[in-house]
């Protein structure tokens, strides 16, 4: 065959293959507005810093990402879910940072038999009695960070404690994570409005209690704002501030000093040493001029996470059983380390007590100080029916 015959026989045989190529639509819904804003945008980046080093495929199809703002209200979760399910007709639904809008979201979900992984939010109902084969979640169940801090306390010699979280999901399964592990008084156990941003009369109580510690769950701007007033009322000095979800790189370039030595519970840190996280640290701070946080690397893992799975079923969606399945087998290297799937879909993991530092460079970022937990599972895969 000579070259012209050879160019029209492979133009002939494009359209072909370009009809048997199977598109991949998924739908990643975040916290985009807001004062929690900063944990979906740096969830949203991680992600699509992962999509972009795979040239926006996954498992060798093109991939369309449709993002939505939930805006922290699970009314408006459930309304876009549906757009994304059912007008859109998403193949995996994911994203989610906060546990209230994916109590209302996963239910939509499951009844349409739509895949979700949940890259944030990850509520002890749905790790027990209500895991389905159907939802996966990347990040770590509520408890298990808080866990850690609840180990550390406890390690320390913490005798008396004040406990304060959001009254919402995932601010009981913090104050539950942390106490399966604390065995010391709690003297004062505190639950606020969800978004509050005035601690005033909160930092008040603590002080008058003068505990040995106080271990706090306060995301985003809820978090920016309690460790600003917690340090202007002296007690940082005074009174150990243990958290998760707290101190971290969606918070630090706010809080800057005020945080700095503060301690946390976390599955990821940017100093772990691994060369899937040295290579996604560097990768994210040349992208977007800034170090990741914990989000980051959630939604960085999500991409290598769904570009394995759907390499493992040759690159098909359509077949929503092998998906499943082929995403239970976590077939990526997580920036974390050792990663692996539990039977209820959560992950089994490395936990690890992260300090906030003043790098020299004058960013301030989180960094790992003590192994906790190995291969650390939740506590509620024992309830779930799923074998």
């Amino acid at each position: 065959m000579n070259l012209k015959s050879l160019l029209m026989a492979s133009a002939l045989a494009l359209p072909a293959f370009a009809a048997q190529a199977e598109p991949v639509k998924i739908g990643f819904m975040a916290t985009l507005s807001g004062p929690s804003a900063a944990l979906g945008v740096h969830m949203r980046n991680g992600f699509q810093l992962g999509m972009k080093e795979l040239g926006n495929t996954l498992g060798g199809q093109p991939a369309e990402v449709i993002v939505v703002d939930d805006e922290l209200k699970p009314d408006v979760g459930v309304a876009k879910a549906k757009g994304l399910i059912e007008r859109d007709k998403v193949d995996v639904l994911t994203g989610i940072v906060f546990s209230n809008v994916m109590m209302a979201v996963s239910k939509v979900a499951n009844d349409a038999g739509t895949i979700t992984i949940s890259t944030n939010a990850g509520p002890s109902p749905l790790a027990g009695k209500g895991c389905t084969a159907n939802f996966f979640q990347i990040s770590t169940q509520n408890d298990m960070n808080h866990e850690v801090m609840g180990k550390y306390a406890q390690d320390k010699g913490f005798k008396r404690v004040v406990l304060m979280a959001p009254n919402y999901q995932a601010g009981k399964d913090a104050l539950a994570g942390f106490k399966r592990f604390y065995k010391g008084e709690v003297v004062d156990e505190m639950f606020t409005q969800l978004g509050q941003l005035d601690f005033s009369a909160e930092i008040a109580k603590i002080s008058a209690a003068s505990p040995d510690a106080i271990f706090t769950f306060m995301p985003g701007g809820m978090g920016v704002a309690l460790v600003k007033q917690y340090d202007q009322a002296g007690l940082s000095k005074k009174i150990p501030f243990l958290s998760a979800f707290t101190v971290d790189e969606t918070t630090l370039p706010a809080t800057k000093e005020a945080a700095e030595g503060m301690f946390s519970g976390a599955q990821w840190a940017p100093n772990l040493d691994n060369a899937e996280n040295k290579a996604f640290v560097a990768a994210y701070e040349k992208e977007f001029g800034a170090p990741p946080s914990l989000y980051a690397s959630q939604g960085y893992d999500l991409a290598k996470l769904l570009d394995g799975a759907l390499k493992a079923t040759g690159g098909k969606v359509s077949d929503k059983a092998a998906l499943r399945d082929a995403i239970a087998k976590a077939p990526f290297k997580s920036v974390r380390g050792a990663f692996k799937f539990n039977r209820n879909g959560f992950p089994v993991q490395d936990q690890f007590v992260v300090k906030a530092v003043k790098r020299a460079d004058g960013q301030f970022v989180t960094e790992s100080v003590a192994k906790v937990f190995t291969a650390h599972q939740d506590a509620y895969v024992g309830e779930c029916p799923l074998k």
